[in-house]
């Protein structure tokens, strides 16, 4: 039997570590980057910086200028398949489209799992998990505090008691904070709109990105 010819073995090996490159451009380590662009005024007042666990509510488009650098790395982690789960994930997967977001989509429907979902997503170290569906809360409560240096962005509900790296967007009518918790309004599917989910995305990762975090952010 004939020995292939090392040069083709070279350029054999050179292929395979080339797709290996383009198939996962998350495979190098980095500092996550900055924001592109400003927080508009209304958004925070500035000489009253928000503590842990506080509540803010911008003013609309006070988030509009801000942007991820392109090539942010962003996992949605989602459970549920009703229509308010569709309408938020609807909203992530637009705006990372439109952001020239790097997405990664990692689903916890399986209730047996879902711990196992959510360390999936963080194995992946992005810059920012982005988290859609109440059935998520309650895990979400147990795993957050031991991983403070991974961001992560609720958005249609809330974690109870959260850490400084764990931020909520939501609104009147999308405030649950796990099971056997009140709610600091009534719940109403019908806010659920592609409007207000697009605007929680979009003002949540613009305090991400300027370092306001472990708040909630209150769409109006």
């Amino acid at each position: 039997m004939r020995s292939r010819p090392a040069a083709t073995i070279v350029l054999a090996l050179a292929v395979v570590l080339t797709g290996c490159g383009a198939q996962d451009d998350w495979a190098a380590p980095r500092v996550a980057p900055g924001p592109v662009g400003a927080l508009g005024n209304g958004f925070v007042d500035p000489k009253a910086v928000p503590t842990p666990e506080a509540t803010i509510s911008p003013r609309p488009g006070s988030w509009d200028a801000v942007h991820p650098a392109e090539g942010y790395r962003v996992v949605l982690l989602s459970a549920g398949t009703d229509t308010q789960t569709k309408t938020l994930t609807d909203a992530v997967n637009g705006w990372a489209t439109a952001e020239k977001v790097s997405l990664k989509k990692i689903t916890a429907d399986d209730a047996v799992h879902r711990i196992d979902r959510i360390n999936e997503a963080l194995a992946l170290k992005p810059d920012l998990i982005v988290v859609a569906g109440h059935d998520l809360i309650d895990p979400m409560a147990l795993i957050t505090a031991n991983h403070l240096g991974q961001q992560f962005l609720v958005i249609g509900a809330e974690v109870a008691e959260p850490t400084h790296n764990v931020t909520a967007a939501d609104w009147t009518g999308a405030a649950f904070r796990g099971e056997g918790l009140g709610m600091s309004s009534d719940y109403d599917p019908a806010t659920f709109t592609p409007e207000r989910a697009g605007a929680a995305i979009r003002a949540g990762v613009a305090g991400v990105l300027h370092g306001l975090t472990g708040i909630v952010v209150w769409i109006s």
